[in-house]
Order: structure tokens, then sequence, then C-alpha cells
């Protein structure tokens, strides 16, 4: 993304834009120094009813909102067996494939779609799912990073499958006022409210439940506010309406009718990354806004920024 910024073009990026805070940071800066378009793909923020629930709760009917739940049940989900080594298949640059990352022997169980259970690579479902559901709840709370993240979790569902990331994971973020809980699972797709995916604000009046499919609010049991809505179905197609606002930019260049710029794809991937890194060093970690980093040094040190391998280095 910011070779091709340097060259003069604009950019679609997928989702997690970046697979440390480090790069978020430096996607952003490449942005705003060579004046690019620059979508992230995150095609959630293309789709009307996301927009109209977000809607709903702007317009304070639900109350005080004090809590956002936000899970991902995925029950098809899981890990790849444990395989020996062997030679890259025919036709793949493998060395290519690997990028910055540490060289390795190719694995078969590491390789295309499983290389999200693998730091080297990805953070698990937190950064593949998380960064789609969370961006909803941070946006409809106006939040910007917490002020402490923990998470537990592990491998409890598939220990002797091949994975590194959390097949199980439970993040609490303390942000001024509300509390956003982060809940996955691989394997179930039983989840909160009887949906696999969601996100749920939790106030004073009702809750709205928002997914892909639909949203709804379930009043409150003792409320005297009547906010209750049934189910509103999704009607459109986020992905191809994402693709042309995208389009829509590169030929306007009006830069604020994008519907996930950079700086806010590199904002829930910086938090989704908050919580794997709480879970990774085993601590409740508290952030600092004015440096850009956790209070602890050591952990900065080690997680802010990967490491690059195989002679690459990230453009500054």
């Amino acid at each position: 993304m910011i070779e091709a910024c340097q060259a003069g073009k604009d950019v679609y990026t997928e989702k997690p834009v970046g697979n440390s805070i480090g790069e978020c940071n430096a996607m952003v800066a490449a942005q705003q120094r060579y004046g690019r378009v620059v979508q992230a793909g995150q095609w959630q923020r293309s789709m009307q009813h996301f927009k109209d629930a977000i809607d709903f709760v702007y317009s304070g009917q639900l109350g005080n909102i004090r809590t956002v739940k936000v899970w991902c049940y995925q029950g098809w989900m899981r890990p790849a067996s444990v395989v020996p080594d062997t030679a890259p298949p025919p036709g793949v640059d493998y060395s290519m494939w690997l990028g910055p990352a540490p060289k390795r022997a190719f694995n078969a169980s590491r390789f295309h779609f499983n290389f999200r259970w693998f730091w080297d690579y990805a953070g698990g479902l937190m950064t593949d799912w998380g960064v789609h559901l969370l961006d909803y709840g941070l946006l409809g709370m106006k939040a910007g990073t917490p002020k402490s993240i923990v998470s537990l979790g592990g491998r409890f569902a598939y220990p002797d499958l091949a994975q590194e990331t959390p097949d199980t994971l439970t993040a609490l973020y303390e942000f001024e006022g509300f509390n956003l809980v982060w809940d996955h699972a691989m394997g179930i797709d039983n989840g909160s409210y009887n949906r696999d995916h969601g996100i749920a604000f939790i106030g004073n009046n009702g809750t709205l439940v928002l997914d892909r499919g639909g949203w709804e609010v379930m009043e409150e049991k003792h409320s005297e506010h009547k906010v209750s809505k049934p189910l509103i179905k999704a009607s459109d197609n986020g992905l191809d309406k994402h693709w042309a606002n995208f389009i829509g930019v590169v030929r306007s260049r009006r830069f604020a009718d994008l519907h996930c710029s950079i700086q806010e794809g590199a904002h829930v991937a910086t938090v989704a990354q908050m919580g794997n890194i709480s879970f990774r060093t085993g601590k409740r970690l508290v952030w600092d806004p004015a440096k850009g980093g956790f209070t602890d040094e050591a952990v900065n040190a080690e997680y802010l920024m990967k490491e690059y391998h195989n002679g690459y280095k990230l453009p500054v």
C-alpha cells in the first residue's frame, strides 16, 4: 500500500489493513504524505441496514449504553491437521508468499486460508472477523482507543490441530463510560442472541442487536420508553457498493465520501491488535494515547511492530 501511494496510485486495501500497530501507523502516514485515495475493505460500512442501526444508536433512544458486546462464533471454522513439512506445490513462489515473515519450511497446514491461525502472518479470528465487527462497536460509540485491555483464552476447542492463535478468546476493553466485550469461538455457532456473529448495544431502555442479516431492538422489561423494533432485514450487497464507493472517490477526489478511509481501517485494526497483544503477553495493558503506545515499554518493544525478514523493510 505504501509503495503504491509512493507511485501515485489509489489503493483498495483488504482488512485487517496491517499486521501490527506500527504497520497501521505507517500506512496512515503514507496516505497523508502522498494524498492518495485509500479505501479499507470493511464493506459492512456500505450496507444500508448497518448505517440505519447506527443512526438509531445515535438517536439516544436506547438510553445510556453501558456495555457493547461484539462476538463471532464460527461453527464451520477449524484449523487444519498437524502434517509434516513438504516441498511447496508446483507453481508456488514460496519465498514471495512468505514476504517479510520468518523463513521456515513449507507446511500445508500453514498455507492458504489456514495462515490466519499463525502469528507470523495474521492474528486469528480477532483480526479476521474482529475488525469487521469491532468496527461497528467503535463506530456506534464514537470511541477512540481504550484505556485498558485484558484478554483471556486459548486453544480450548482444537488443542491438537495446527494453530497458534486462540480458538476461544474473550477480550475486555475499558473505555470512558462503557465497556466493550469481544468474544470469539471456533467450532460453535450458538453465539449471543442466537446469532453466530453480531454487535449488541445494551442501554437502559433497550438493546439493539445488529449483524449482517439485519437489526432489531429488544425493549428493556421495565422500561417506560417504547423502543422495541422488529427485525429489519438487510437488503443490499455491501461488497459491491464498497467497491463502487472507492471508484467513485477515485474519480471525484472527494476524500470525505469514502465509506472506510485508511484512518478508520487502521483504528479498528489497532484495537484488534491490542486485544491480541494482551492475550499474548498475559497482561492487563494500559494504553497511553499521548505517546501512541502501552505504558509497558517491554510490551511496546516486542509487539508494536513486527520484525521484518528476507530483506524486506517497511518504507518510511
